[in-house]
């Protein structure tokens, strides 16, 4: 059975969960992500212009590299945009959606009430093992633990299936911690895990690189309070432990303000940068 929010005894037969007892006990950090993404599903679609680039970029190298036969499973689905692409490109396979935040998977359940989909953390899927022949996660992994993530992913993945992944690495966000440095002792941006850290984790799971890619994409605002606003309502303003509880005070924040300037462009407009990794991986056969 695939749990659903809404359906729970949704019939699934080629992708079977494994037992109740594969989800994690509850974890503040997972429960903080989750809460984030949640608040912010009812208007994601609408924010999310820089994550339907990545998707776009992602699916390419997944066009080059398609998977056996099999289930294909969207690991951070969100509110299920990019469903009807995988469709169109892998055809009549059942195709399961997996999120964390239950508000994603309501939102979900409204635009395709027909589509399987799953409550799931990626540090511990509800599936069973080599249940996948493919596996989409796009802008996930970067908010768990990438050694657990790949692991469980791996387990999921049938020999020979592939996973089609994206994630942001450490230039994310530089402008924001450069503008931020020293401002106080707390942290105000997530520490992104470097490529060669990411490229040990893919081999330590069992899985080989098919494919890279790099990109520097950009999102773009008139101030800084709009830039972090984007960035808020897509749910990405996790910054992991000692994060600020209050709010700046107004010296300290005219300072960031001020700092920041030095990223407008010649448009007027003041952009923040997001390090896309692109990998496409195949389990050993």
């Amino acid at each position: 059975m695939i749990r659903d929010p809404e359906r729970m005894d949704a019939d699934a037969p080629a992708v079977n969960t494994a037992d109740e007892d594969r989800l994690p006990p509850p974890d503040p950090t997972r429960r903080r992500v989750a809460a984030r993404f949640g608040r912010a599903a009812a208007g994601y679609d609408e924010a999310a212009t820089l994550q339907r680039r990545v998707c776009d970029r992602l699916s390419l190298l997944a066009l080059d590299h398609p998977p056996p036969a099999g289930a294909i499973v969207d690991a951070g689905c969100g509110t299920g945009h990019w469903l009807p692409a995988l469709r169109r490109a892998f055809g009549e396979r059942l195709l399961v959606a997996a999120d964390l935040a239950l508000p994603m998977l309501a939102q979900l359940r409204r635009s395709q009430p027909d589509q399987p989909c799953v409550a799931a953390d990626l540090h511990a899927l509800p599936l069973a093992e080599e249940s996948a022949a493919g596996i989409w996660s796009s802008l996930c992994l970067q908010w768990c633990r990438p050694d657990a993530s790949l692991m469980e992913l791996a387990r999921v993945l049938r020999p020979g299936g592939v996973l089609w992944l994206s994630t942001l690495g450490p230039g994310t966000f530089s402008e924001l911690r450069t503008a931020f440095a020293g401002i106080d002792e707390a942290r105000h941006v997530l520490d992104f895990v470097p490529p060669e850290r990411l490229d040990a984790a893919v081999a330590r799971a069992g899985l080989s690189v098919l494919a890279r890619d790099r990109r520097r994409h950009v999102a773009c605002a008139p101030d800084l309070a709009g830039l972090l606003r984007a960035i808020k309502a897509v749910g990405a303003q996790e910054v992991g432990d000692n994060r600020r509880q209050g709010l700046l005070g107004r010296q300290a924040w005219r300072t960031v303000e001020r700092r920041y300037e030095a990223y407008r462009r010649t448009d007027g407009l003041l952009e923040v940068g997001y390090d896309a990794l692109y990998l496409v991986l195949r389990k050993s056969p």
